[in-house]
This record gives structure tokens, C-alpha cells and sequence, in this order.
């Protein structure tokens, strides 16, 4: 805990290691009240430090009880080191290569913050990214510090039959007092927060892959028995996983073992150590009657993207912490491209740009914005945002779409080839990709080095006269809370990569040609055109244009952006109809929604009578009679079409946000369009249900996504019949995408006595699966019904509640305050009393997940003045306390005007 204002680290403060480590021999004596931790490390000094004179050998360690300490095989007295609470100093000469030892002794069973070694339900298992290494044994633990390290488990056999490590199994054996031992050799080198552990008594899901070269891989899953038969899923997106990255970058798999492990108490989905990935049992386990669809496409994302970093993070990992988009951006592009070859990959888009919409942009507005290679931190774990992630993602995307798919893939060629057991830097990602294309990415990366969302506003022009028609751009950035305090606000142009189309009356699109000598990226068809913006204002003049064509742009959500221009609602509704490309008919129709919606939340606060624009109701009944009739229309995407932006997203769209209004306006709006269109919901209901057996392929999950959004919908009129169409669907399911979409209707419906009646069938049926009542908690935290508040204090009292299992916690804390926003925001301030509670708790336990869960509370300036200052208040109760720097940091710069 804190006992000073913790202190910034900057990215201009970075230097070498003075010291090195090569060999890293590993000895972990499992034991039920101690653990006992033997380290040897093989050291040098760095020769890139040659010249600075002698440095102190510093190593990091928190929470260690140090047992012996030797170098080169002599104990050392009490005057030649020292210990405080975060480190280890050696105060002796050392020669310039030496072999250091020490004995720690540490109690996993006792380690709430889940970093480190740990025990959890019965099982041990280390979290070690970004700085958990340090409660396991003193090391420079530092991602720049890559070592090969071989590892050898002892504990008792009985009560921990696996023993797993990174690597390959080298040696194995028993010993006399009932406890057996394995030892793991990793031949590739490796920082520390790729370390892995783990003991417990598991069973082994096995199988087999065979690499482009020829080598079987042997592909093991541990889980806990009961967890047995939910394995073929992840399976079976791992061997995907693998082939795709041999097929798309050449990457062969290079240990002779790949494992994961599935465990209930962790604090992320899933961590890519080398060879022995641990997963979150939510992001792997699955079947049929207790996961849906969306469940088995995110385990499909998950397995994807922490396979795919044994390349993009394991063998080429990061210089420092700041770099850290540099395998979290990369990969996450690599397993959308994935996902969206498995499926379709304009839903896959659509999903993660509204995703990116509602969470990043907003995340890039606020106090908490920065740069997606950040220029300081106090804390580490803080930084495993959005803007790390996904935006890191659209910029490697952006990337990709200015080389094209030949030459990034040269690019991703060198980089690896270049950089093969290295860690290195975002800068020298961008050169890689730059000395194989040719290209000048010198303006481009000032996308790693500025935050916050440019803003791109566009007119059009047409001159009948010369057949031209001229697109006005003009690109400005958003100063946010967050520049202001770093001093941050006056940003250069960045070059943003604009993809347009032009569609003529008839909805047929025009042929594209550019005045005078242009850096667009022409596509074959030349019915596209990605435009180089790369100034303040820029002016894009296309010959042979006939008539006032209607602009398609940012096609594809080119460039993670706010685009504005100035459409008519008719043609939001034509593009809607004619657009080609999938994201722009998506977006024109959310346009459409947005614009009425933000109308009748203007209605609300004039006190005017409430009413519908028809072409929103006849934009739905068309896409309702289209996926009917047209068999090619992706049913998915006419599922995500139909839904209207969330709450979320509508808060940051407005100043001052009325909550109240937006919810109000948002269940008019859907309630509307539930009883003008019954008989449509009603008729797409009964098209798209699918017989048979479960299967999860995507045109079946794209039928029921279909299928169960005309559900929502139906319930919504709330006649008798349609109650009864839910019921039937709950008890007749043989999926639980269908029986949790029935489920969640009436969770959120009108109908109290048959909604408690299914949660309460629900609980008695799954009552023992951990993820099932972990939905079963979700359910009812979203429910935005009055008296969320008090459901959710009874909640945490359910004896399947545990504060210390971070899943409980996202799953009731988590999502009352990010979902259930009417209540959560309620204006008497209940909801930001309770969460500032939870954080204060949590922050004792486990500071990582309180950091997190504090996040809601920074949004404060959105909202009005009443509500501002109520949030304002519980920030400032929290940064009373004596916090972590996790939670720290995030309440600090919350507060900051």
C-alpha cells in the first residue's frame, strides 16, 4: 500500500540493463504453508553499459522472505546487500560475468492480488506479466532482460499431479516422502513475465498438429475433471489457429509441446506465456448447452491471439512497458484478420468498431488518454487499455491498408526475421515495415506519439459544369482533460488513410479518377480510392462525374477516426439501402438512429410529445423483408442493423448527458419499433430458426443472432403470446445461445413473476458450473428494471459471490456499473457510493481488478452538474485512502480538471 505519491516513470528515462542474464535455473519446492523458490542465474555485465563504471546490482522483489544469498558460490555477509520493500542491492564489486543464488520463501496461498504464484481452488499458477515475476524470486524483471530458463517443480504427488512449466519436459522422478518432481527446459530465450507455473490435479485433453514442415506437435488442454468435456472447441481453434499463421505470415510453431491451462481466479482472459498459455476458464471452456455463440467466437479470438503471439510478443517481445502495444497492437490485428477469415468479415468489423467507438474513443476523451506507446506511468497494469489494444490494432491496421496485403506481409517478414529474439521498440516495427515497402511512414507515426481521436469533417462539391465533384477535408485533433494536463494540445496532422466510394442515384457506384498527380491507393475496380489526408485541409477533385453522386466514406472503417459530414436523412437511409460496403450501410443506419434519438432526447428536455420518424421504421422493415427473400444477405450483419447504439455510446455523443432522457428516449424508440413492426419481428422470428443439433458454424450462429434479436424485439410489445414464445424458446432450447437470449428478454421485460421464475429454474440447473453462474450473476446486474441497487447488495451476499475471484466481481460489480447505466447513474448518487465501496475493498485484495473497476467513475464530465459533482465526490473519497498505485494513479488523474 502506499505510503507516498507514487512516483512517474517516463519513456525518456530509459536505459539498458548494467547487467544481463543468460541462464536462469529455477527450483520451486511446492509446500502448503511455504514455498520455497531456488534461483540461479548466470549474469553478466551489459556491454552496452561499458564505460559508465561499476553499477550496483539491483533486483527487483516485493513480498520475499530472503532465505541465502551466494555469488559464484560464496554466501554473502549482511554488509554487502541491503533489502527494502521493492529490491535487492548487492553492494560489492562483481566481476564481469558471475552466477548469483538465492533462496526466497513466499505464501501463494496467502497472494489475493493474483500476481506472482498463486493458489487458487486447490491449484498453483503464476501470473507474471507485467511485474508479477517479482513476488516469486529477486530478478531484474524487466521485459529487456531475456534469459533461457529451465524450471523444476517439486511438490506432492497426490495432491498436485501436474507439474507444467514453459518449454519441453527435460527429467522427471519421485521422491521418497510421497512427493514427485518435473524439470522443464525452455531453449528460447525469454523475459520474465512469460514465465509459467502450474500444479493441480488436472486432467489432459490431448491431440495433435502437423506443421507445414512436417513436425506433430503434441496439443495438450489441462482442466479440472468436471471441466473435461468443454475442450473441443478450444482444440479445434488452436489447430485453426496454427494453420492460419503458417498460410497468412509463415510463422511455424517451434517448441515440440503446446499447452493451456484453464483456471477460475485470474485476473486477465489469458496470458501467452511461452509454451504454456493460462487462460481464464471463461476465454476456453465450452459446449453446446452452457456456452453461446458469443462464447465460443471469443474463445476462438482468445485461443487465436495468445497462440499468435509466440511470434508477435514471445519471440520478438517488447524493449520496456511503453512499448507495450508493440505485441498487444500487432496481435490483436492478427487475430481480428483471423476471426474475420473464420466468419464474416464484415460483421467482425462492424463489431469491433462499435467496440472501439464506445469504449476507446471514449477512453481517448477523457483524463486517462494517452498515446498507444505512452510517455509515462505509474503504474504498469494501468496500461492494459483499450488505446493499448484495440487502437494499437487499427494503427497496425492502417498500416496494412496503406502498404496493401503484399508488402505488409514483406514488412511482418522482416520485422520477424530482423528482430528473431529480440526486444525491441514500436519504432523499429514501423521501420521493418517502411525499408520492405518503401513507403515514407515518417508523418504516420504520429499515431504512436499523440492521443486522442482526430476529427475528420468532409462537404462535397459538385461542378456539373466540369463533371468534377470535390471532396473538402479538413482534419483537427480533440484536446481532452488528459492533454491538457500533460500539456499536450496542440497535435501535427497525422496521415490518415480515408477510403471513399461515390454512388449515384440509381445506387450503382461511379467509377473513381483524381485530379492531377495523387498518393491513392487505387483498388482493381476502381470503385474505391483510400485518400493519403495528410494535411489540415486537403481538397480531393474526381473527373467524369455526371451527376451529385452520394459519398460511401471512411469505407471499411479505414482509420480509427470521428468522421463527420453532412447527410440528409434520406441519405443515411440511401446508403443504408445501396452501399456495397458493409461497414458503411452499418454506420449510415446507426447515423439515422443516432440523429432521431438525439431529437427526441432534445423533445424530452423541451417537454414535447414523443414521435417516431417513419424512415427509421421503413429502414427496419426493409432489412427485416430483405433477409427473407435474399438468400445472400449476411443474416449477422442485418442482426447488428437492427440494434440500436447503446446507451454507452450516446452518453459521449451528447454534453451534459441526461441519462434519464437517453434511456427513456432509447426504450421509446425500441418500444416503437416493436409494436409498428410486430407481425415483421414475428415472420423474421420463425425464418431463421435453426433445426437440428447445435453446431457452431457461422450460418447457423448467424441465423440465431437474427432469430434472437427479433426476440428482443417481440418481447417488447408484451402481449401474452409473445410471453409465451419466450417461455417456449427458454424451455425448449438445445443451446444455451438460445436459452440465455430468451433468458436476458425476460430479465429485462415487464414480466416479474415469470423472469424470477426462469432465473430461479436457471440457478437449480447450473448451479454448479462456475461460468453458468457467473452468467446467471451478469443477467441480473444488467437488469435496468428500478431497485438495481439493492438486487445487486443482494447479490454479493449469494453464497456463489466471492470478492476474491475477479469473474464474480466483473460479473455483478462490473457490470452494474458499465451496462446498467440508468441505475448506476441514478441521481441520488447511490450507485457511485457503492462502486467507490467496492474499490476501497478490492484495493486491499487485489489492486489490478479495483483499478479497473474505478474507471466508470473518471467519465464524470460527461454528465450534468448535479451528477458530476456526486461522482467528483466518491473520486475524492477514494484518493483519501491509502490506496496501491494502481488505484492511485486512475483516482488521481480522474480528478484532474
Amino acid at each position: 500500500m502506499r505510503d507516498a505519491q507514487p512516483t512517474t516513470i517516463y519513456l525518456k528515462d530509459y536505459k539498458a540493463p548494467a547487467y544481463l542474464i543468460d541462464k536462469t535455473d529455477l527450483r520451486f519446492e511446492l509446500g502448503e504453508d511455504v514455498t520455497q523458490v531456488h534461483s540461479k542465474l548466470t549474469m553478466r555485465k551489459n556491454p552496452e553499459r561499458k564505460g559508465e563504471g561499476n553499477h550496483a546490482l539491483v533486483l527487483d522483489g516485493i513480498e520475499l522472505k530472503l532465505v541465502e544469498l551466494a555469488i559464484d558460490g560464496e554466501a554473502l555477509s549482511a554488509m554487502e546487500y541491503f533489502t527494502d520493500t521493492e529490491s535487492l542491492t548487492i553492494n560489492k564489486d562483481l566481476p564481469d560475468q558471475f552466477v548469483f543464488e538465492c533462496t526466497t520463501e513466499i505464501k501463494p496461498q496467502e497472494n489475493t492480488s493474483l500476481e506472482g504464484l498463486y493458489k487458487s481452488s486447490g491449484m498453483y499458477c503464476t501470473q507474471c506479466e507485467a511485474e508479477g515475476f517479482r513476488k516469486i524470486t529477486y530478478y531484474l524483471d524487466r521485459p529487456d532482460v531475456m534469459s533461457v530458463f529451465s524450471t523444476q517443480v517439486i511438490a506432492d504427488k497426490a495432491n498436485y499431479p501436474m507439474l507444467l512449466s514453459n518449454g519441453n519436459p527435460a527429467a522427471e522422478g519421485e521422491l521418497d516422502d510421497g512427493r514427485h518432481w518435473v524439470t522443464w527446459e525452455d531453449p528460447f530465450k525469454k523475459p520474465a513475465y512469460l514465465f509459467a507455473l502450474v500444479a493441480g490435479d488436472l486432467v489432459c485433453i490431448k491431440d495433435t498438429f502437423t506443421t507445414c514442415s512436417g513436425r506433430e506437435i503434441d496439443l495438450r488442454i489441462f482442466v479440472e475433471e468436471r471441466n473435461s468435456d468443454k475442450c473441443d472447441h478450444a482444440l479445434y481453434s488452436l489447430k485453426n489457429s496454427m494453420k492460419w499463421d503458417e498460410e497468412v505470415y509463415g510463422r511455424e510453431y517451434d517448441l515440440d509441446i503446446f499447452m493451456i491451462v484453464a483456471v477460475d481466479a485470474f485476473n486477465m482472459g489469458a496470458m501467452e506465456n511461452k509454451g504454456l498459455n493460462i487462460f481464464n476458464s471463461s476465454c476456453v471452456l465450452a459446449k453446446p448447452d452452457t456456452a453461446t455463440d458469443a462464447t465460443y467466437q471469443r474463445i476462438e479470438a482468445i485461443v487465436a491471439h495468445e497462440y499468435f503471439h509466440n511470434w508477435s510478443g514471445n519471440r520478438v517481445t517488447c524493449r520496456d512497458w511503453f512499448q507495450l502495444s508493440l505485441k498487444e497492437g500487432f496481435t490483436v490485428f492478427r487475430d481480428a484478420c483471423f476471426s474475420a477469415d473464420m466468419h464474416s468479415e464484415t460483421v467482425k468489423r462492424v463489431e469491433d468498431v462499435n467496440f472501439l467507438r464506445t469504449v476507446q474513443f471514449s477512453e481517448d476523451a477523457g483524463p486517462l488518454s494517452h498515446p498507444i506507446r505512452p510517455d509515462s506511468f505509474m503504474e504498469i497494469s494501468n496500461f492494459y487499455t483499450v488505446t493499448i489494444y484495440e487502437k494499437g490494432a487499427e494503427v497496425v491496421g492502417m498500416i496494412h491498408t496503406l502498404l496493401g496485403p503484399d508488402l505488409f506481409r514483406k514488412g511482418s517478414d522482416l520485422y520477424f526475421d530482423r528482430h528473431d529474439g529480440q526486444a525491441v521498440t514500436t519504432e523499429d516495427f514501423v521501420k521493418a515495415m517502411e525499408d520492405a515497402s518503401g513507403k515514407d511512414l515518417a508523418q504516420f507515426r504520429y499515431w504512436y506519439s499523440q492521443s486522442g481521436t482526430p476529427e475528420i469533417s468532409v462537404s462535397g462539391e459538385f461542378n456539373a459544369a466540369a463533371n468534377t465533384y470535390t471532396l473538402k477535408v479538413k482534419q483537427a485533433s480533440s484536446v481532452t482533460a488528459a492533454t491538457i494536463i500533460t500539456g499536450q494540445t496542440q497535435q501535427l496532422p497525422f496521415h490518415i488513410p480515408v477510403k471513399v466510394g461515390l454512388l449515384a442515384a440509381d445506387g450503382k457506384e461511379l467509377s473513381l479518377k483524381l485530379v492531377g498527380d495523387s498518393d491513392a491507393t487505387v483498388n482493381e475496380n476502381l470503385k474505391s480510392l483510400v485518400l493519403d489526408v495528410t494535411e489540415a485541409e486537403q481538397n480531393f477533385e474526381f473527373t467524369d462525374i455526371t451527376e451529385a453522386p452520394v459519398p460511401s466514406l471512411l469505407r471499411g472503417f479505414s482509420a480509427p477516426v470521428k468522421l463527420s459530414f453532412n447527410y440528409s436523412r434520406d441519405d443515411l437511409v440511401f446508403l443504408l439501402k445501396n452501399d456495397s460496403d458493409g461497414f458503411c450501410r452499418w454506420d449510415a443506419g446507426q447515423q439515422l438512429a443516432i440523429d432521431i434519438l438525439l431529437e427526441l432526447v432534445q423533445k424530452l428536455a423541451e417537454g414535447d410529445e414523443l414521435s417516431l420518424d417513419a424512415r427509421l421504421v421503413d429502414a427496419f422493415a426493409s432489412l427485416l423483408a430483405q433477409s427473407i427473400t435474399d438468400d445472400q444477405m449476411d443474416k449477422a450483419m442485418v442482426a447488428h442493423m437492427l440494434q440500436l447504439p447503446s446507451e454507452k455510446y450516446l452518453i459521449e455523443l451528447i454534453p451534459n448527458a441526461d441519462v434519464d432522457a437517453i434511456h427513456q428516449a432509447r426504450e421509446f424508440v425500441r418500444k416503437t419499433l416493436a409494436d409498428k413492426l410486430s407481425s415483421e419481428w414475428l415472420h423474421c422470428y420463425h425464418a431463421h430458426k435453426v433445426a437440428g443439433e447445435y453446431q457452431p458454424q457461422s450460418s447457423h450462429m448467424a441465423d440465431r443472432a437474427l432469430k434472437n434479436r427479433c426476440l428482443g424485439y417481440i418481447v417488447e410489445t408484451g402481449t401474452d403470446e409473445t410471453l409465451q414464445l419466450c417461455l417456449d424458446q427458454y424451455h425448449q432450447a438445445n443451446n444455451m445461445t438460445d436459452a440465455h437470449a430468451a433468458m436476458s428478454a425476460l430479465v429485462n421485460s415487464t414480466f416479474e413473476s415469470e423472469r424470477n421464475a426462469v432465473l430461479a429454474d436457471f440457478y437449480s440447473r447450473w448451479q454448479h458450473d462456475v461460468q453458468m453462474v457467473d452468467q446467471w450473476f451478469s443477467l441480473q446486474a444488467g437488469n435496468d428494471q428500478p431497485e438495481a441497487l439493492a438486487r445487486i447488495k443482494h447479490l454479493m451476499e449469494h453464497e456463489k459471490f466471492d470478492i476474491k475471484n475477479p469473474n464474480k466481481v466483473r460479473s455483478v460489480v462490473g457490470v452494474f456499473a458499465n451496462q446498467n447505466l440508468v441505475n448506476f447513474h441514478h441521481k441520488s448518487g447511490s450507485g457511485y457510493q457503492f462502486l467507490a465501496d467496492q474499490v476501497l475493498v478490492l484495493d486491499k485484495l487485489n489492486p489490478q481488478i479495483a483499478s479497473r473497476l474505478l474507471t466508470p467513475l473518471t467519465g464524470w464530465r460527461n454528465f450534468d452538474a448535479q451528477r458530476q459533482k456526486l461522482m467528483k465526490a466518491q473520486l475524492e473519497r477514494v484518493l483519501k485512502g491509502q490506496l496501491s498505485k494502481d488505484v492511485y494513479e486512475i483516482a488521481s488523474k480522474g480528478l484532474k480538471d
